[in-house]
């Protein structure tokens, strides 16, 4: 399916609501206007939206850090290794991956990227509201939603990753400080303003070719299921499950037939996609630098995660040797699950024996297929390639909506025959003619297996209290550095960066560190 930039997408919308007048080119010059100024007129309202979604893209590169939020997340769990070119290659990776992080040597990239968005959310916010009157009440009210779905976006990040947080809906001019509130607080005060948005009922359940990357009615429900199951508020199971049934229900969604595609360029935006972050190829500028890094392009993690040497075989670059995975994730797929090879490439036909092959860190030979650095995806380039795959980041899919529902059926007692439908059809896309049960188990292992590299693994053994029992110290297996056991009690959040402790003096570090 056709896939745009979010940044050309909503600028195309922005003649909506604009005349075809002179004034529309003849702008007075930004820089001589305050903001308050500025954002006076649909077209730079439609601006402030625009800069909104902007900082969706940046985790795997800031200009400062690698941080992709899918990878973050994997290296935590038990699928993965770190790679690289050793312990001290992106060591902040490597103190993640063994528990023992620290607020000089942590994840400091998505602190600083959700914030941005939380700040440009809040602004588009402001600005949506004093333009209010010289729209309609549909657009002023769809505007405002949009904003501030995309705020709960950024905020669940935050909220995962670093727990007790700063939390704030409007930003104050010129100040720094936001109260710091505890994780669970965090959790009331987004998910309120979730209910409410999702309850204006504003949001297209799926946006047009010419608008996709923005946030949608079925992406804010897939958000509330993620808040509401990670927190495990049972108070709120029922709501989430009706979220879930509502797009199941829905004609504009369903599984992708090709398991394979769905993760190619044909497959991005398919009926199965909900939401997506979008990176492209298609002359890009994005660059090393930090100014550059922030502009619309590709993305840098096919280049972080697959093998070092180019495989002319199979039409792919060298890559960094970053986030090798474990032999044990491709054995604990079934030879006929269509999964294991399209997440998971077996690259050692091409390797070993292969003099030109020179192993980085913990090389396994397996690696993140659904995101290889293949060349095909970066030859449109005009910026610098390695920083411009044209691989857009799934969040949320069709196939987690069935998972979520049969997992919220099994937990309030409904329909288990249902259920095991769900489980059935994405078992069934795999090619798995055999069917499981609806226990709690066999969905988060169903889970498991459809959502290899996609970030969803390690945050179902923190909810599942599966962590502290599967990511434990591993010295007996090969090429593992894990020499620590998750700890709920420290290693919950991570720290907060030392960089922020130092610019807050009233911010109060998460326990352990």
């Amino acid at each position: 399916m056709k896939k745009i930039n979010i940044l050309f997408g909503l600028l195309a919308g922005t003649l909506v609501f604009t005349s075809c007048s002179d004034s529309f080119l003849e702008q007075d010059d930004p820089i001589k206007q305050s903001a308050n100024e500025y954002y006076k007129d649909s077209t730079h309202v439609v601006q402030s939206i625009i800069a909104a979604y902007s900082p969706t893209e940046w985790n795997d590169w800031n200009g400062y850090q690698y941080s992709p939020q899918n990878v973050m997340s994997e290296i935590m769990g038990d699928d993965f290794f770190v790679g690289g070119s050793g312990p001290g290659d992106n060591k902040f990776w490597h103190l993640m991956a063994n528990y023992e992080s620290t607020p000089t040597e942590c994840m400091t990239g998505i602190w600083t990227n959700m914030f941005t968005g939380v700040k440009r959310c809040n602004d588009a916010v402001k600005y949506i509201e004093e333009f209010k009157e010289s729209v309609s009440e549909e657009t002023y009210k769809s505007w405002n939603a949009e904003a501030r779905v995309l705020r709960a976006y950024y905020y669940i990040w935050l909220w995962k990753f670093y727990g007790n947080i700063p939390y704030f809906t409007v930003n104050t001019a010129g100040g720094y400080s936001y109260p710091q509130l505890p994780a669970a607080e965090i959790y009331e005060n987004v998910i309120a303003d979730l209910e409410d948005v999702i309850a204006l009922n504003v949001l297209p359940m799926e946006w047009d070719e010419d608008n996709l990357g923005r946030v949608s009615q079925a992406m804010a429900y897939m958000l509330y299921a993620d808040y509401v199951m990670y927190q495990n508020d049972a108070s709120r199971y029922s709501k989430a499950l009706g979220y879930m049934k509502d797009i199941i229900n829905d004609s504009h969604y369903g599984l992708h037939p090709d398991y394979k595609e769905l993760f190619e360029s044909a497959g991005e935006w398919c009926e199965e996609t909900i939401f997506e972050v979008n990176y492209s190829d298609n002359k890009t500028f994005r660059g090393w630098g930090h100014d550059d890094a922030i502009y619309a392009g590709g993305t840098v993690v096919p280049r972080l995660c697959s093998a070092p040497m180019a495989i002319a075989a199979i039409g792919a670059n060298d890559g960094w040797g970053f986030a090798p995975v474990r032999p044990s994730t491709y054995e604990m797929f079934a030879r006929n699950d269509v999964r294991r090879d399209v997440s998971i490439l077996d690259v050692r036909p091409y390797t070993e024996g292969n003099s030109d092959f020179q192993p980085r860190y913990q090389n396994t030979g397996f690696w993140m297929g659904k995101n290889y650095a293949y060349a095909v995806n970066c030859e449109r380039s005009t910026g610098d390639q390695q920083l411009n795959y044209n691989y857009n980041l799934r969040v949320y899919r069709y196939a987690e909506t069935l998972l979520n529902a049969a997992e919220l059926l099994v937990r309030t007692n409904g329909d288990l025959a249902l259920a095991k439908s769900y489980i059935t059809k994405v078992r069934q896309r795999a090619g798995l003619v055999s069917e499981v049960e609806p226990t709690l188990d066999n969905i988060i292992q169903e889970r498991h297996l459809e959502f290899v590299s996609e970030g969803k693994r390690y945050w179902d053994l923190v909810r599942t209290d599966k962590a502290s029992t599967v990511l434990v110290a591993e010295p007996d297996v090969p090429n593992s550095e894990r020499t620590n056991s998750w700890n709920k009690e420290k290693n919950m959040y991570l720290p907060i960066p030392y960089t922020e402790m130092a610019a807050d003096p009233n911010l109060v570090q998460n326990p352990g560190y």
